[in-house]
């Protein structure tokens, strides 16, 4: 009968970040029993431990501005969808894009109007009104910014990650190796013992391309600096300066967090470097933050691709993946939870299953996200 799982099997899937954990939790909704979460290290232990737990719509690709779209939806109700205990405390402060140039503008324009629509509230503002949004902001070097009142933060990103953990059948174990056996995978462990599942769905951010030697996905460090706590609030939303590759926030916590967008190489020789730049930054667009010391630097990795966009389907028969995200996994990951469970429960499949499918580097048909902070 449509809509009802048909049976397949044991699931396998690699990888407990956000992703893996939302692809087994719609797995399991849908009735999917068997289904078992391979972790080398420990639940949220790559990317998804160290992102600050912000979710935006702003993006310049259809694909992603619906997978956002119906994560936020997610993520603004998730303590009910997910019996949590706690409430993770979706906050709408805002994202603003500043533009310093015409040319800038215009690109953020041309997505707002993609973004429109679909359904997305965003809307390009002047540098007076930018101003009156985020107090303490300097105007005087911008041509305008594009802003959705509807992005926001999780005060308590990881308590979604620990709510998911809890509700799905985590092993430890590091998958080394996938190899076809019968009708379905083997997955061989580094302790050397191996185990068979029906349906395998590789979950593992940059580590991915371990199990998928074929897939172009690359390793990228990001850095961010960090603030001991401050009790004043000092900037609700979250401000992005993609000319001068800057971005600011501050948590929940209290703590504001800054980043230099292009910071690459050695933290050892080059963290004095990126607070320059960063407090350059400040100085001129954020002053309010002036008086704000960073000590701490935070490093996590970006999954990248080519095109700066996900890796979403199945390929090989039975061998599925989720990755590449290119950082923003978690903004994405209940969408992508879902697409990938009724893909292999269902038989449904996506839009974006179609658009960010594997083979689309081999048949030149990139689609690139000019949007990726």
């Amino acid at each position: 009968m449509p809509g009802r799982p048909s049976p397949v099997g044991e699931v396998a899937v690699v990888g407990a970040g956000v992703t893996g954990l939302f692809v087994a939790h719609e797995l399991s909704r849908l009735g999917v029993d068997a289904v078992t979460v391979y972790e080398r290290t420990g639940i949220a232990a790559g990317a998804s431990g160290v992102q600050p737990g912000g979710i935006r719509q702003q993006w310049g690709t259809a694909v992603n501005c619906l997978l956002a779209r119906e994560s936020l939806a997610t993520y603004r109700d998730a303590q009910a969808r997910l019996e949590m205990r706690v409430d993770p405390g979706f906050r709408a402060c805002g994202y603003l894009f500043l533009a310093h140039s015409g040319e800038t503008r215009a690109r953020l324009a041309a997505n707002i109007a993609l973004q429109n629509e679909l359904g997305i509230a965003s809307r390009i503002v002047e540098p007076d009104e930018a101003a009156r949004l985020v107090p303490g902001l300097d105007p005087s070097s911008l041509a305008g910014a594009a802003w959705c009142a509807e992005d926001g933060y999780l005060d308590r990103p990881q308590a979604v990650l620990e709510a998911l953990g809890e509700r799905a059948s985590v092993v430890r174990a590091g998958v080394v190796g996938l190899r076809e056996e019968g009708a379905g995978w083997e997955l061989a462990f580094a302790d050397g013992t191996s185990t068979t599942a029906a349906k395998v769905v590789v979950a593992a951010g940059w580590e991915s391309r371990a199990l998928l030697p074929e897939l172009p996905i690359e390793r990228e460090a990001r850095y961010l600096f960090l603030s001991e706590p401050i009790r004043e609030r000092l900037l609700e939303p979250l401000v992005i300066s993609p000319e001068r590759h800057f971005a600011a926030k501050q948590l929940a916590d209290g703590r504001v967090l800054a980043s230099d967008l292009t910071a690459a190489g050695d933290p050892g020789l080059e963290r004095d470097g990126w607070r320059r730049h960063v407090r350059e930054c400040v100085e001129t667009l954020l002053p309010t933050l002036e008086f704000v010391a960073l000590p701490l630097l935070v490093e996590g990795f970006y999954d990248v691709t080519p095109d700066h966009q996900a890796i979403l389907g199945e390929v090989r028969p039975g061998l599925w993946v989720a990755a590449g995200f290119s950082g923003h996994g978690f903004m994405l990951a209940p969408a992508v939870g879902r697409i990938i469970a009724e893909a292999i429960a269902l038989g449904r499949e996506d839009e974006a299953l179609r658009v960010l499918d594997a083979r689309r580097f081999a048949e030149a048909r990139l689609l690139p996200e000019p949007q990726v902070v």
